[in-house]
């Protein structure tokens, strides 16, 4: 019987140990979820604030953008004018420049003309041979120009403009 009644002892050991450990864990469970509700409740507190904080900060930087976009929309007519501005200047130009070219050809050839006609005059004393020669050189100066010209027209700058 001794050993009957130690096993009934070791028993109630076992039971009374199991039930301080389910207590235990039981106790140990409660104060951490009790612990993880605080850690929610100051999470959610967070979240509200920065909602609260942030959400104006981020429709601020709606309209910012909007205004930029406005901003950038009368860049690009303003820039569109000044590319029509430009275009218009040298359509000006290249008008000035023909009306200016044709009677500067003219004269240059009228100067040439008048020159080497003299001088074929003086030397040879023929008038008809100092026409030719006159409207040779005449043909020859203008000839000489349009190149002139165009050798200046097609010149490159020496450094080209950064592309935008």
């Amino acid at each position: 019987m001794v050993l009957g009644a130690f096993s009934d002892t070791l028993d109630d050991v076992y039971t009374v140990a199991l039930i301080v450990f389910f207590l235990g864990t039981g106790i140990g469970f409660a104060y951490m979820l009790f612990r993880l509700g605080g850690t929610f409740g100051r999470l959610s507190s967070l979240i509200k604030g920065t909602e609260r904080d942030l959400l104006p900060v981020l429709v601020k930087a709606g309209e910012t953008v909007d205004h930029v976009n406005d901003q950038l929309a009368k860049v690009d007519v303003v820039t569109d004018s000044a590319v029509s501005m430009a275009d218009s200047a040298d359509t000006a130009v290249r008008a000035v420049s023909m009306a200016i070219t044709a009677p500067v050809k003219k004269v240059t050839g009228l100067a040439a003309a008048i020159s080497h006609g003299f001088s074929a005059l003086r030397s040879r004393r023929d008038v008809g041979e100092a026409v030719t020669v006159a409207k040779e050189a005449a043909a020859r100066r203008e000839a000489e120009l349009d190149e002139e010209l165009h050798a200046a027209g097609q010149a490159e700058p020496e450094e080209q403009p950064p592309a935008a």
